[in-house]
């Protein structure tokens, strides 16, 4: 993408923007352009640093509605402020959610297999002293083991699986925080 269907298409986003505030925003993103042009970098790798333009404006418009909110502190800004937000929301459970549903299933899943496999390891070396007829004790008491090492691998994998997705969550969760409140200094 080009800086100028960057900007165009951060200026046809930003609805909802009083004029001077996007006219401010879109100046100080083609100032990112030129700053990266001049750095040497070419107009589409500044385009793909910046990301997604429509997904930017919305950012905007959530801080441009909680700005307002913080001046102003009235009903409109409120429903302005909350909007931009739940605009923001929306679009990650439209996209997030199904991700998120079909990973937990497969961590669940996994979890209840390693715990099969745990049970069934047990029983088997609980009952392996009793299979001295047909001298399958051995193979018995070797399956039992093998069943629990493999039920504890797989809970090893679906605890550091959980873990992972929630580290994930929490970065996700910072990320949109920084968003709605500003880092001071």
């Amino acid at each position: 993408m080009t800086k100028d269907q960057f900007l165009a298409s951060l200026r046809t986003h930003l609805t909802g923007v009083p004029l001077a505030a996007a006219d401010d925003i879109v100046a100080d993103y083609a100032s990112h352009f030129d700053e990266g042009m001049a750095a040497g970098r070419r107009e589409e790798d500044v385009a793909a640093a910046l990301g997604d333009p429509a997904r930017l404006a919305r950012e905007l418009r959530a801080q441009a509605g909680l700005k307002r909110w913080e001046e102003e502190r009235s009903p409109s800004a409120a429903a302005g402020a909350i909007l931009a937000i739940l605009s923001i929301g929306a679009i990650d459970l439209l996209i997030l959610l199904p991700v998120m549903m079909v990973v937990i299933s497969l961590i669940f899943a996994l979890a209840c297999v390693a715990a099969a496999f745990t049970i069934a390891g047990i029983f088997m070396l609980l009952f392996s002293p009793f299979a001295i007829i047909g001298g399958h004790f051995i193979q018995g008491f070797l399956g039992g083991l093998a069943f629990l090492s493999g039920g504890t691998a797989m809970g090893c994998l679906s605890a550091l699986a959980s873990i992972g997705l929630v580290n994930f969550l929490i970065r996700y969760g910072r990320f949109h925080l920084r968003l709605i409140k500003p880092i001071t200094a």
